[in-house]
């Protein structure tokens, strides 16, 4: 097995920020879909979850929705945006049919752990909670937060009211909206935004993705940052609830809003073929017995099991990956300090 550093990794210090070559890049995007498994990434829907009762209350409406014979065609259901435009233009990495590992190198499994080692380079075991703590680490959008020409240009908008915390706001000077965070800017879209947010139902308890995503959206369109962040929340929360069918259509919406931020990246100038999409999660969850899938941590045997995907200028598309490789969370950020 092969141990590699994914090559994204040194575009984005030596390219973007300190400029050692010509690069194409000139912003960076990163998704995150909390807890969002790799299996039905590469699978598609689950037939076992679909047909169980007790996860799925309307089976029916599932398969109608995103089954099909091959598990091609399933995960293109689930997926559109992943396996036609990512697949075309990008890679994906982290299906284990072909030892395509990617693995959290943090021995926790769950989210702050998770977040910390994306963005840190390294998994701490001093973060091993989730509580609302002020991370001491420092964090690779603040770093690059701190270089020429970039700062105020970093932004991360999330679901998850801990990520001011992650990503030491305070500290770092990164503009992090999340949950109900007020939306102080003068524009129609984000006023609208702003009172919506306040009005709508939780059925997760913090604001629906959508509003996390259209806030970034607009923020995106009217301030143009070279780095923007976009933490999606709800898989993690419905699958922690068992109900895998509100768990596959967050995941398709959220595919969808990634689609529309394509595409949205795509119609302006300062982006339009000059930006690098990364889309990944914070952990995964079990499957090995078919009930974990609910669940993660050290406990859950393979929660550790992880997946990114990536489009951009300056890495030759590759598709699906299936070369026999081992890859680590950790490997997203630990170039950025050089």
């Amino acid at each position: 097995m092969k141990y590699l550093y994914l090559p994204i990794i040194s575009l984005l210090i030596s390219a973007v920020v300190f400029a050692q070559k010509k690069p194409v890049t000139e912003n960076v995007i990163i998704v995150t879909l909390d807890g969002m498994r790799w299996h039905e990434v590469f699978k598609g829907v689950d037939p076992a979850l679909m047909n169980d009762s007790v996860f799925t209350r309307d089976k029916e409406e599932m398969k109608n929705n995103f089954w099909a014979e091959t598990v091609e065609e399933r995960r293109k259901k689930l997926f559109p945006f992943l396996w036609s435009t990512v697949e075309t233009k990008g890679s994906l990495f982290g299906n284990r049919k072909y030892n395509n590992n990617v693995d959290n190198a943090n021995p926790y499994w769950f989210s702050y752990p998770g977040y910390n080692e994306i963005f840190t380079g390294y998994p701490d075991t001093a973060v091993n909670s989730n509580d609302k703590i002020l991370n001491k680490n420092e964090n690779v959008l603040e770093f690059i937060n701190k270089q020429k020409g970039f700062t105020g240009k970093v932004a991360a908008f999330s679901t998850w009211d801990v990520f001011p915390y992650i990503l030491n706001a305070k500290r770092s000077g990164v503009y992090v909206n999340a949950d109900v965070d007020s939306l102080h800017f003068n524009t129609p879209e984000l006023k609208l935004i702003n009172d919506m947010q306040f009005l709508t139902t939780r059925p997760i308890g913090v604001r629906p993705d959508v509003f996390t995503y259209f806030a970034a959206r607009e923020y995106l369109k009217k301030y143009k940052p070279k780095v923007l962040y976009i933490a999606f929340d709800e898989t993690d929360d419905f699958a922690h609830a068992g109900m895998y069918d509100q768990y596959l259509k967050s995941a398709h919406a959220e595919d969808a809003m990634i689609a529309d931020l394509w595409k949205t990246v795509q119609s302006i100038n300062q982006y339009k073929d000059k930006s690098t999409l990364i889309i990944t999660c914070d952990h995964g969850r079990g499957d090995k017995i078919k009930a974990n899938w609910q669940h993660h941590g050290e406990k859950i045997e393979d929660a550790h099991e992880i997946w990114m995907a990536v489009i951009s200028p300056d890495v030759k598309p590759g598709g699906e990956q299936k070369e026999d490789i081992q890859l680590y969370q950790k490997q997203f950020a630990c170039c950025f300090k050089k």
